[in-house]
């Protein structure tokens, strides 16, 4: 099945998305997917409807994920060209900058979760549910995106109380 739909889910996801990589690495989860739940999967049912639209969701999630992110550095400038001081502007852009390297620093599926908790505000379970995994697996994802975030935020936070 992987050969005989993978280029064709290649290049509509190109067509989506404008870039190649980013198609053919969503064409790849797709298909990991697929494998994921081969178990569950209606047999009677037709593979290439559900590959094109697993395949056409996974675009649409990713453009809606460049659009909030594009949305939020947009509101982060403003809010730091709106800011005052000189001195409180060099450390939020600082501080922006950090943000944006420990969001860069995140594996892709450990972004995605953080993303959906924090940007989208969903709650774990809902989280679990539409990218097909545990809430534990959610719980780490999103543990190690905090340490993450923590570590490169470090010098803007305050210390931490010992115990």
């Amino acid at each position: 099945m992987f050969r005989q739909w993978y280029a064709k889910l290649v290049r509509a996801a190109e067509m989506m998305l404008r870039d190649q990589a980013v198609a053919e690495e969503l064409v790849q989860d797709v298909m990991l997917e697929l494998w994921r739940r081969r178990e569950t999967l209606d047999p009677q049912g037709s593979p290439q409807a559900y590959l094109y639209q697993a395949m056409r969701n996974r675009a649409l999630n990713y453009l809606r994920h460049l659009q909030v992110q594009r949305r939020s550095v947009l509101r982060m400038d403003r809010e730091e060209a709106r800011d005052a001081t000189a001195p409180s502007a060099l450390v939020a852009n600082e501080m922006a900058v950090a943000l944006r390297n420990g969001l860069d620093a995140l594996p892709p599926r450990c972004r995605e979760v953080f993303e959906l908790s924090r940007v989208r505000g969903l709650k774990y379970g809902e989280i679990a549910q539409l990218l097909g995994i545990s809430v534990k697996t959610v719980e780490g994802q999103m543990g190690k995106a905090l340490r993450t975030l923590r570590e490169h935020l470090g010098p803007w936070l305050p210390p931490a109380d010992p115990p």
